[in-house]
């Protein structure tokens, strides 16, 4: 059977404080994705996100990159990239054209988006994110496409996510220094949302967690659209740094032994289970002191840690107004959705339905590129695919009147989660 023909390569590029990773993949001619290749390497010069060392985390996006290319067998000089750390800000806004019972044409659709291009304050902030999310015709919500359709009033909801400036330049800076021109810089939770969550999810509401080694991102969906996130500077790397420090071992043997040994649930054999340590020694003349603990030591470690952030992420979920019927879903992804027993674990913490959300829609995907720490490298071929409408790229246009609209559908929806419908 003959291999289909690429006819488009896209690369994914997701730089974060534990690894930094690439993906390849390419579009058929019958427009089906294939991954090509995968590259991965230690971070280096990051830290919750930011680009603290451009020289070190430059040669790790380097590193990853090529790993990628001899995997695929082709040269790439074009990525998209992922942000995910603090900073981000997620605001809608609601625009609306006088139609007068005409019917829609795609110079009203133009003008309206462009109306909405030019209302955008980004308040010292960078855009990096302005996309129609759903029109309203005369008071009829939901609509993906009015055009053709006749109408007297017809409004848009305008998605805007804003990133502060300086890191998402650190972050393009790193790039070009890999020699490696930027595609786009598309936010994690965007990202981490196409790949891990279903289309009916999005709809219908849900809120996406996003576990990362020092950031742990909340982001809520409602609507088939991002509605508001927020940011908690904790992560899975915290807690290899309790263990570490705990039982006076190196951070790779503490990444192990919580990969391997540790869960978020206790057993009662956990008390009888003992684990083999080789403490760090303190000088260089010195050996490493060997030892044991048992996996209720280790795990109650990792529960305390654990239990403070299940707390801010609980903390944060309420501040977003994601609360009151206890069917509302949380998805877990990022490295650390990969701990033992963590799914069971928050949704008991959480009150609510909680599962781990792994990549989907990309044939070929290497297994150990299938879990939940990939989910945003997958996105971002996702999105690169989809390639959403961004309002800035639009050109100017004129028509007769526009104003801003009282609060559209998606507004509605942010006020509907708080008010705990």
């Amino acid at each position: 059977m003959a291999t289909p023909k690429v006819e488009r390569l896209i690369t994914a590029l997701d730089i974060g404080s534990s690894k930094v990773s690439a993906l390849i993949a390419g579009v058929t001619e019958e427009g089906k994705l294939t991954v090509l290749g995968t590259g991965q390497r230690e971070s280096r010069g990051v830290k919750r996100g930011y680009v603290t060392d451009v020289q070190a985390a430059e040669l790790a996006v380097r590193t990853a990159v090529e790993q990628a290319e001899r995997m695929a067998g082709v040269n790439i000089d074009r990525v998209h990239v992922a942000f995910s750390a603090g900073g981000l800000t997620s605001r809608v806004t609601t625009m609306e054209v006088d139609l007068s019972g005409h019917r829609v044409g795609q110079e009203h659709i133009d003008y309206l988006l462009d109306s909405g291009r030019q209302g955008i304050d980004p308040e010292g902030k960078l855009i990096l994110h302005a996309q129609p999310a759903l029109y309203t015709l005369d008071g009829v919500e939901g609509i993906r496409n009015p055009k053709g359709l006749h109408a007297d009033q017809l409004s848009v909801d305008i998605h805007v996510l804003l990133g502060d400036p300086a890191p998402v330049r650190n972050i393009d800076m790193t790039v070009r220094a890999a020699h490696l021109e930027v595609d786009a810089v598309v936010a994690a939770p965007i990202a981490a949302g196409m790949a891990v969550l279903t289309e009916e999810e999005r709809e219908l509401g849900v809120a996406l967690v996003e576990m990362g080694a020092s950031v742990t991102n909340v982001a809520l969906f409602a609507g088939g659209m991002l509605l508001d996130l927020c940011t908690i500077p904790y992560g899975a790397a915290d807690i290899t740094d309790d263990i570490a420090s705990a039982f006076g071992i190196r951070r790779m043997q503490a990444e192990r032994m919580k990969c391997f040994h540790g869960s978020a649930l206790t057993n009662p054999r956990d008390n009888h289970d003992v684990i083999d340590v080789e403490r760090a020694a303190q000088s260089d003349d010195e050996e490493a002191e060997g030892g044991r603990i048992t996996k209720a030591q280790l795990n109650g470690v990792i529960r305390q840690r654990l239990d403070h952030l299940i707390g801010e992420i609980r903390t944060a979920l309420k501040e977003l107004g994601f609360s009151g019927p206890v069917g509302r879903q949380v998805v877990l992804t990022g490295g650390g959705a990969e701990l033992k027993g963590l799914a069971d674990y928050a949704q008991s913490a959480l009150g609510r339905t909680v599962r781990i959300g792994k990549p989907a829609g990309l044939r070929g995907l290497p297994e150990a590129h299938a879990g939940p720490a990939f989910g945003t490298l997958a996105g971002l071929i996702l999105y690169a695919v989809n390639e959403p409408l961004d309002l800035r790229s639009l050109s100017a246009v004129t028509q007769e009147s526009h104003r801003y609209a009282s609060p559209g559908l998606v507004k509605r929806l942010v006020h509907a989660f708080r008010a705990n419908f």
